[in-house]
């Protein structure tokens, strides 16, 4: 029951409240933004992305804290949940200095993720840890593909999307280390379909 209460608290947390990393916001020195219109638009449809992305990491490790047995793991999973709430916050106050807003769907895709890491969860601990291998990596490769879409002016979303790839690597090889078991192919195809259909809807909704 505290373990519900917990994954409850968090998921109004992660949807309803302002989010507050623990780390400064990456900025590069002497860079200062200029954006026309467009490139504001372009910009503001990424981070919309990204943003999305961090609702989705919330979701999915705290399921998996809820689903494991290990303490040790846990602990794992809950400092992984931590360090992606900055990037929660980073995306988020980027968004808002785009005049924008985050995706009307993040109850929905909150609420899948959270689905998905209980699952796999529950399949065993180097399955969940093979999930998030795999997600790390398919995130790693989707913020190296927007470091290449986003304006090459918008100096303070590649900061942050950046740092963020590097914390994503960072955590895939901590799971690798941890025991992670490689999924099978058919797996990571759909993960990747989802994650199309997710980053698709999200760039204009």
């Amino acid at each position: 029951m505290d373990r519900f209460i917990g994954a409850l608290d968090q998921a109004l947390r992660t949807l309803f409240a302002t989010p507050r990393g623990t780390r400064p916001c990456p900025v590069v020195p002497a860079e200062s933004t200029h954006l026309g219109a467009q490139e504001k638009r372009h910009a503001a449809a990424l981070m919309r992305v990204n943003h999305v992305g961090e609702i989705c990491a919330q979701a999915l490790y705290t399921a998996q804290a809820m689903a494991t047995r290990d303490e040790n793991l846990r602990a794992q999973f809950r400092q992984a949940a931590r360090e992606e709430n900055d990037h929660l916050a980073w995306t988020r106050n980027r968004l808002d200095d785009l005049g924008s807003r985050p995706s009307l769907l993040n109850p929905l895709w909150y609420a899948g993720a959270f689905g998905l890491g209980l699952l796999a969860g529950r399949l065993g601990d180097a399955v969940s840890l093979g999930f998030v291998l795999e997600t790390e990596r398919q995130v790693e490769s989707h913020l190296e593909g927007h470091l290449d879409r986003l304006p090459a002016g918008d100096h303070a979303s590649r900061a942050i999307v950046a740092q963020m790839k590097e914390d994503e690597a960072a955590h895939g090889r901590q799971a690798l280390a941890s025991g992670a078991a490689e999924l099978p192919q058919a797996v990571k195809t759909a993960m990747r379909a989802a994650a199309k259909v997710m980053t698709t809807t999200a760039h204009y909704i």
